[in-house]
């Protein structure tokens, strides 16, 4: 029996919040800040620290999404050298609540440390439309009347997130969703409310934090919304009063302190490494050693959109190298941003004498810091499994691994100071 801290995962989607929680992944060397966490790499070679594992794992994990959980199980069957297929449960967060409600109780685990989930974001996100609490589209992801009110719709599933983390009491959870969701009235205010009690236990939520993923070496302009909760009867006297006046970043926050800064920012000297913070990662930089797909034996390089380049439509632009790259979205499979555009397009990465063609799979997953030995096209007696398509997907609605690290690692490094206990 494993004595590490135990995680319930939901809206799983690929893995890329567990991935970060579990540790013991590689990243590119430019994506870590050394001066400010060395002791994060366990080994490192020419290319890649290998981030140390956690004493975090995954128990249970879930998502409506069965090409996710293939790449899912392909990936943690490796990492744990053992099948354990059996803790991705491919149900809708409503229908295990449901079971459970049922009498189906096993269906849960109990004595979790931690509830992690990323509720689905569609319904808030600036680039969608934005339907927020009165979604078109329900918990298995059907279309339903959306002028009739229902708690089961996707933009109220965080509802059942809710119920989860009551059944399950964690010490702490995690919540995460697209920066849209802050601006939606009183959308996020209202989430904060319905997190911070329940029929059982109470939880003190503090306030949501926007985390840019450029700050914490991730090569993409990617904003999300935390929300993160603790377990009042669980928390020591002192980490209960100073929780309650934490401001963001500072020791006892959950939220990790940023290691990068983007080109947005006033560098201040506010936080205690803000001297030690290094210019955000160019996603030239995580992609320049990636050979074309034509040379590739990696089928998630093998792998682009063919779509052809129609002008001022969304996705028909060239990602720049020596920036951010644009946000890795999972709704635009089919015209996923240019790796290189011709010439006669606009070309700025002078890249001419190269075909024009989209971003790959693999360099998708670059960009949102997953380890190069997660397959996101997977093939079974010469036929597939995962499609790139299907694959693209998994990557966009992912949070960043590295992301996740840094939050796991803030998370553990307080544990003691938290709970009392280590």
């Amino acid at each position: 029996m494993s004595n590490k801290k135990k995680v319930l995962s939901l809206f799983s989607c690929g893995g890329g919040m567990d991935i970060g929680f579990e540790g013991g992944f590689t990243i590119p060397k430019c994506c870590l800040n050394t001066d400010i966490h060395p002791d994060w790499i366990s080994k490192e070679d020419e290319k890649y620290y290998y981030l140390k594992e956690t004493d975090f794992e995954t128990i249970f994990a879930n998502d409506i999404n069965p090409y996710a959980k293939r790449t899912w199980v392909d990936y943690f069957n490796r990492k744990r050298k053992q099948d354990i297929s059996e803790i991705y449960i491919l149900d809708s967060i409503v229908d295990i609540v449901k079971k459970y409600r049922n009498g189906e109780i096993s269906i849960l685990p109990i004595n979790v440390d931690i509830v992690t989930g990323g509720f689905p974001c569609q319904d808030f996100s600036v680039a969608g439309k934005r339907k927020g609490f009165m979604s078109s589209v329900s918990h298995n992801g059907e279309k339903v009347d959306d002028n009739i009110p229902t708690d089961e719709n996707r933009g109220k599933l965080y509802i059942w997130m809710k119920e989860i983390i009551e059944i399950t009491q964690p010490k702490v959870f995690i919540a995460e969703n697209v920066k849209g969701l802050s601006n939606l009235g009183e959308v996020k205010d209202i989430i904060q409310k319905d997190f911070s009690g329940s029929s059982k236990k109470e939880y003190i939520v503090l306030t949501p934090q926007i985390l840019h993923a450029g700050r914490y070496g991730v090569p993409q302009n990617r904003e999300r919304i935390i929300f993160i909760g603790f377990r009042k009867d669980a928390l020591t006297e002192e980490a209960l009063e100073m929780l309650k006046e934490s401001v963001p970043f500072d020791e006892v926050s959950p939220y990790p302190a940023p290691t990068h800064y983007i080109e947005s920012d006033i560098v201040d000297l506010y936080y205690e490494t803000s001297s030690l913070l290094k210019p955000y990662v160019p996603c030239g930089k995580v992609l320049c050693d990636l050979v074309e797909p034509d040379n590739s034996t990696d089928l998630s390089q093998m792998s682009f959109s063919k779509a052809k380049y129609l002008e001022k439509l969304q996705g028909n632009t060239e990602v720049k190298l020596h920036r951010l790259a644009p946000t890795i979205r999972s709704e635009h499979h089919g015209n996923i941003e240019f790796r290189r555009l011709s010439k006669d397009h606009g070309s700025t990465n002078n890249e001419f004498m190269l075909p024009e063609r989209r971003l790959t799979l693999r360099e998708c997953a670059r960009i949102q810091t997953f380890p190069d030995d997660y397959s996101f096209v997977l093939k079974e007696n010469n036929k597939l499994k995962v499609s790139p398509s299907a694959g693209y997907k998994i990557v966009g609605n992912a949070v960043p691994p590295l992301l996740a690290y840094h939050i796991a690692s803030k998370i553990r490094k307080n544990w003691s100071f938290y709970f009392g206990e280590d």
